[in-house]
């Protein structure tokens, strides 16, 4: 679509690369040519754009085959304006002054003559065509037929149409049909997978035999080479066992011969060593007697000192507890004697003084009194002889 705009009261009109513009006023033709960009009225102006670019028209339609099969055809038609005067002239590409828009539906046109005339080429051939031919070379021959047909169409450069390419992308029957026509081809794939199946198992059973085989002779070869490990290892322990009893003879006899020499010379030792603790032993002997001797004699003089220390000792012991004891037996007599001067003197009678001296001695010698009860009896002639003895 040309882009238009309004200026300065005018109207200027810019083109693209791929329309073909044409510009009359009047019967005058003022600008003709792709990708143009001129200034113009709109009221004196008549303006035609015709798109000179490739254009796709895709389509679908539906045919009947020889057999009266309906099968649907979908193609592409590739075509573009050859000759854009003459286009211009049978069809309507004039423009809005105002919007640049079509006036018309020109593309709708060239759509439908295009369609038409290839879907009558189409049907003209599949119509005398068997649908199991129209499926396996239909495409093709209705390609070839609808670029023949549209080649040698007199209306398409009348109308300065040219046709670039046709291309039929499928040609497919009915749902029904098409499954019903698949089942064959299902079931021939479906035998060939059973079959392939079929053979790969034979193949592979042949092969678990084979391996099955080999196995065997594996182990059979393994059992041969295992009884002749046996045998060489039987011999190989005879042969151990014979070197170890050579071996051992010879150890034997070096052991004998060792042993005679070790005996004869821990016998020389030995008697070496006996002479030599037999002088050891007197002389040990002399030895100790002599220190015994030393020994005894200072143990004697050791005992007779300490004894002579001890018979002083316990003489000095002996004459300081006989002091002690007399002098404490005179300080208890001069105490008594005191003591006892002191009741005379006092006008105490002998017998009291007697009594008081025996309950003294026995308080001294009586043991540990806690506690001592006094009966009511005992307490009465006390307090009487108190106060007997206060009242005197």
């Amino acid at each position: 679509m040309a882009d238009i705009t309004r200026r300065l009261g005018g109207r200027h009109l810019r083109g693209a690369p791929t329309a073909h513009i044409r510009h009359h006023r009047g019967e005058k033709l003022l600008h003709d040519g792709p990708g143009l960009s001129f200034w113009f009225r709109a009221l004196t102006s008549a303006i035609s754009e015709i798109p000179v670019d490739d254009r796709e028209l895709a389509m679908t339609f539906h045919a009947r085959t020889a057999d009266f099969q309906d099968v649907s055809v979908q193609a592409t038609v590739t075509y573009r304006v050859a000759d854009p005067a003459v286009a211009a002239a049978r069809l309507d590409f004039s423009i809005d002054p105002d919007t640049g828009a079509w006036r018309g539906t020109p593309l709708e046109q060239l759509g439908t003559l295009l369609t038409e005339t290839a879907q009558q080429h189409a049907l003209d051939v599949l119509a005398r065509t068997p649908l199991a031919a129209a499926l396996a070379d239909g495409v093709r021959a209705v390609r070839e037929r609808i670029a023949s047909g549209l080649g040698a169409e007199p209306r398409l450069p009348a109308t300065g149409i040219e046709v670039v390419a046709v291309r039929v992308m499928a040609l497919r029957p009915e749902p029904e049909v098409e499954r019903a026509l698949r089942t064959p081809a299902r079931e021939q794939i479906q035998q060939e997978a059973d079959r392939a199946t079929y053979e790969r198992r034979a193949v592979a059973v042949e092969r678990e035999r084979t391996i099955a085989e080999n196995e065997l002779s594996s182990q059979i070869e393994l059992a041969r080479r295992e009884e002749q490990l046996v045998e060489q290892r039987g011999t190989n322990a005879r042969r151990e066992a014979e070197e170890a009893a050579a071996a051992d003879a010879v150890r034997a006899r070096a052991e004998a011969a060792r042993s005679v020499l070790l005996a004869e010379a821990e016998a020389e030792r030995s008697v070496k060593l006996a002479e030599a603790e037999a002088a050891r032993s007197l002389t040990l002997t002399e030895a100790e007697a002599a220190r015994s001797r030393q020994l005894a004699e200072a143990e004697a003089a050791r005992t007779a000192v300490l004894a002579d220390a001890e018979a002083a000792r316990a003489v000095r012991v002996a004459r300081a507890e006989a002091e002690g004891a007399r002098e404490l037996g005179e300080a208890r007599a001069e105490a008594q004697a005191a003591w006892l001067r002191v009741h005379t003197e006092a006008g105490v009678d002998g017998a009291t003084t007697l009594r008081a001296l025996t309950a003294t001695r026995l308080a001294e010698n009586l043991p540990r009194i806690d506690s001592v009860t006094v009966s009511p009896d005992v307490l009465t002639g006390l307090l009487a002889r108190l106060g007997t003895g206060a009242a005197e």
